[in-house]
């Protein structure tokens, strides 16, 4: 083994080695001598070199964060792995870049990464960053020799994209045969773009110059590349070390991280609403920045062309009104939402690649102007649908459609009379709906991603006479939050329709009254499966140290059940295009497992077991007997094999026919598409919409549904058997 004996590794190696003298514990040793090794093995010079603050920030995170998780689990070796590979994804997501030897090299101290960052030792992600850095520049200079000659016929007719369980590349004609057909694969989506331009960019305003998107594909290919590479060569120390401290938060689970300086005043802007943007929820997924929700009342949510951003579009290029689009694959995420971040009623450009393609084949262009999220476009609405029953009986049905859980929480602090909530104003829509005389209500929280725990709680408590709601599992002990009203504002036939966007407080919400009887809940075949809550703590007094988000509670149902991975199951499943995506707590990485506790008592008011057999039997015979739902049946499945498709030709006339398949798919699903957050939608429409109101219009005709016993006080506990005991009676 040759020594490097520059000064500044030998520097690196004094500062973050063994550690000081006094200091003879085991995990101060393990990590010098981890040190030493990554050092002395290593014969490139780092990327960057840790700084002192940065070995502070990881002692005090080691400390600090298995405190604060609910989990309570130590740093320790199970955590160093999950750490190691949530790193190690984070940079080659589709094991392209590093080699098989690379990671039998780095997997080596997968366990005992643990040992090391307790002790401030952070230069792991430093010299894997170097390898990586040496890896892509080969694979650029790779494409570059590949562009510089004429396509040859490619070795095999299919791709295989979806690489992300594939094993590690071990020899260099196996990277360059996968390398060569990826850059192939690329050239053909590139030219299927430009050849497809009109009518995929059918949104995109004759003053927005896509000039990228329109140099020949070789050159759109070799200046994507270029620019890849120049970004992560500017990654700097502050970078590296932000994703190695979130490589182990996020071992814990998905929703946690480190959250930088830079990051917690990314986080501050976003609460104070002080710089506008496009009101979407971002993830880094595969190296683009993919759309987990839009948020209600948001310039995204309010777009209500064919062509929009929707949920699962992944965004690979950001442009300024009418400058071209700027690619931003393998970006860090806050970069791109700084990017996408500007002045309000100025234009943003994206390109994306459409949720329903996962293979990346197609792109579309959204502009959207930037605007603040408009609070009142958060508020419940609520409409009245007549539907016509087989029996010849029209009904009159309410739909009362809630975007999300909101309250204004300084005004409910202050004790403010009338303040704005969501609870509040649902009361007024079932007085409005009841004065109306409709004979069943259907509340819609299909996208609906949660916020105000307290309007949960209060708004189940408006269908129920009394009763605990839902338990709260925090390093404390359970807290159990229960209906703060006897009152029932609404005691008669009730649907909830929900899909896999319905999370959080609308998982509560349908839990509940699906646990009490209440509600026959419809949709997707389960909801998001989000029950844990996470708080932001700071790691010091000292803002350079930032602060970590952390998962420090979870919900439960009244039966004991989570809802997190597991969410809330319909009664009647109606699946809609969200149920095929990659879109849930269960397609996150390290997501905390589901667990029960103990019932808390609570008294049903019905059971709903008979009437939804006969309502299912029902439904599903009419939807046999619909065309359309014979057609959008078909569609659901076709989109399924579209995602299920993990490998692509690389003939150009094959792409080109599949391409006009799928663009004929998108055609179809956009007749079937929901518009739920539209107060002026028609059910006829809306598919899932209309044959939820015909179950409810089923549950109508079911007396025993209708009538809803008053529910019996629950039995005495101990105590006051006692007291009831001592008086006697």
């Amino acid at each position: 083994m040759t020594i490097p004996t520059d000064r500044s590794t030998l520097n690196r190696f004094i500062l973050f080695g063994p550690g000081p003298a006094c200091r003879s514990d085991r995990s101060s040793f393990v990590g010098g001598i981890l040190a030493a090794w990554l050092i002395f093995a290593s014969n490139v010079t780092a990327a960057g070199q840790p700084t002192v603050q940065q070995a502070r920030i990881a002692e005090r995170f080691t400390r600090i964060f298995p405190h604060e998780h609910i989990s309570r689990i130590p740093v320790d070796d199970t955590i160093s792995e999950r750490a190691w590979s949530n790193l190690i994804a984070r940079l080659d997501y589709d094991r392209l870049i590093f080699r098989n030897a690379d990671i039998r090299e780095f997997a080596a101290q997968s366990t005992r990464l643990d040992d090391a960052i307790r002790t401030g030792d952070v230069t792991f992600p430093f010299l894997v960053y170097e390898r990586y850095l040496e890896r892509l520049r080969d694979r650029c200079r790779f494409v570059d020799t590949l562009l510089a000659e004429p396509f040859q016929p490619a070795d095999t007719n299919q791709y295989f994209w979806k690489r992300d369980q594939a094993p590690w590349i071990d020899s260099d004609a196996e990277w360059n045969r996968i390398w060569a057909q990826k850059v192939r694969n690329e050239f053909i989506q590139i030219t299927l773009l430009q050849e497809r331009g009109d009518r995929t960019n059918s949104v995109t305003p004759d003053a927005i110059d896509t000039t990228d998107t329109h140099l020949p594909p070789v050159e759109f290919i070799r200046k994507r590349y270029r620019q890849m590479l120049t970004l992560a060569e500017d990654t700097d120390a502050d970078g590296i070390f932000q994703r190695y401290l979130s490589a182990f938060a996020q071992a814990y689970d998905p929703h946690s991280d480190y959250m930088s300086p830079t990051e917690i005043e990314d986080f501050n802007i976003d609460m104070r609403l002080s710089l506008v943007g496009i009101g979407a929820l971002l993830r880094s997924e595969e190296g683009s920045a993919q759309v987990v929700r839009l948020i209600p009342g948001g310039p995204a949510s309010r777009d209500k062309r064919d062509i929009r951003l929707k949920p699962g579009d992944r965004i690979i290029a950001v442009g300024e009104d009418t400058a071209p689009p700027v690619d931003i694959l393998h970006w860090p995420l806050t970069k791109v939402v700084r990017l996408i971040r500007g002045e309000p009623n100025t234009r943003v450009v994206l390109v994306v690649i459409p949720a329903d393609d996962p293979s990346g084949a197609s792109t579309k262009i959204v502009d959207i102007l930037r605007d603040e999220v408009k609070l009142e476009e958060q508020a419940a609405t609520s409409r009245v649908h007549t539907v016509q029953s087989p029996d010849g009986v029209a009904r009159q049905l309410g739909v009362i459609s809630l975007p999300a859980f909101y309250a204004d929480m300084d005004a409910r602090q202050r004790d403010q009379p009338n303040v704005k909530s969501s609870a509040r104003d649902v009361r007024l829509l079932l007085h409005k709906l009841t004065r109306e005389n409709v004979s069943g209500i259907l509340l819609d929280l299909r996208n609906n991603g949660g916020g105000s725990l307290v309007d949960a709680v209060e708004m189940s408590g408006l269908f129920l006479s009394s009763g605990p709601i839902v338990q709260v599992v925090e390093r404390q002990g359970i807290r159990v939050l229960s209906d703060p009203d006897p009152a029932t504002v609404y005691d008669g036939p009730l649907v909830v329709l929900v899909n896999r966007l319905s999370a959080s407080a609308s998982e509560i919400l349908a839990g509940a009254l699906q646990d009490y009887g209440r509600a026959v809940v419809i949709g997707d075949s389960k909801t998001h499966g989000k029950g844990t809550v996470q708080t932001i703590v700071d790691l010091a007094r000292d803002e350079r140290f930032g602060a970590i988000r952390v998962t420090n509670a979870g919900y439960y149902r009244v039966t004991g059940q989570s809802t997190q991975l597991r969410g809330v199951t319909p009664h009647i499943i109606i699946p809609s295009p969200m149920d095929i995506l990659a879109i849930g707590e269960d397609a996150l990485p390290n997501a905390m497992e589901c667990s029960t506790i103990l019932t808390v008592p609570f008294t049903p008011v019905t059971s709903l077991d008979e009437p939804v057999g006969h309502l299912v039997r029902q439904s599903i015979l009419r939807r046999q007997q619909d065309p359309r739902f014979q057609a959008y049946t078909n569609l659901l499945a076709r989109l399924t094999a579209m995602q299920e498709t993990r490998e692509l030709s690389l003939d150009l006339d094959t792409r080109r026919q599949m391409a006009q398949t799928e663009q004929s798919l998108r055609d179809l699903q956009q007749q079937f598409e929901s518009e739920e957050d539209t107060p002026k939608v028609k059910p006829d429409t809306d598919l899932v919409l209309q044959e939820s109101l015909n179950i409810l219009a089923d549950l109508i005709k079911q007396s025993t549904v209708i009538a809803i016993p008053a529910p019996t006080p629950p039995p005495p506990t101990w105590w006051e058997r006692v007291q009831q005991w001592m008086k006697g009676t």
